[in-house]
């Protein structure tokens, strides 16, 4: 028999976590320094152009800042946190991701009917960039649902 004590699935993941945390803040780091990249080019873009832009195009380089910006908060709290995630970063990532893809599908839609060429190019690409999305999006909440099952079932606070 082993005469080790038994350790409880909490304890188990606290000594786990840190073996866990480099991947996953590198991850981070990469969310965060390619939002910030982004977010930099694009404000840099924006602010040399010369000239007035049309008012279009200032509101696709605002919303492509707040999608980088968004992706750098996600980065900074992927790197930040401490606790086991169970997969809660992939649903924010997903979510993320989406929106992402739900947002420049609309502009790349729009700009196309606006310019009346196009169109169903972009609907085409815009469809199954946020098909791709919705389907991440799914597999990763399903991904935590069940790394959340297991968790209930090794610390008996789930059904049974």
């Amino acid at each position: 028999m082993n005469d080790e004590p038994r350790m409880s699935a909490e304890e188990m993941l606290e000594r786990l976590a840190p073996m866990l945390s480099r991947r996953r803040r590198l991850r981070g780091i990469g969310a965060l320094l390619a939002g910030l990249t982004g977010a930099v080019f694009t404000t840099v873009l924006w602010v040399t152009e010369p000239g007035s832009l049309p008012d279009r195009t200032r509101l696709s380089f605002a919303l492509l800042i707040l999608v980088c910006l968004a992706w750098t908060g996600y980065g900074i709290w992927l790197t930040a946190r401490r606790a086991p995630l169970f997969a809660l970063d992939r649903v924010v990532g997903a979510w993320l991701g989406l929106t992402a893809a739900l947002l420049t599908g609309t502009i790349t839609i729009t700009l196309a009917a606006v310019r009346e060429r196009g169109l169903i190019t972009a609907l085409v690409v815009s469809a199954i960039i946020v098909a791709v999305a919705v389907l991440l999006t799914v597999r990763a909440h399903s991904h935590r649902a069940a790394l959340l099952r297991r968790k209930a079932e090794l610390t008996g606070s789930g059904p049974r």
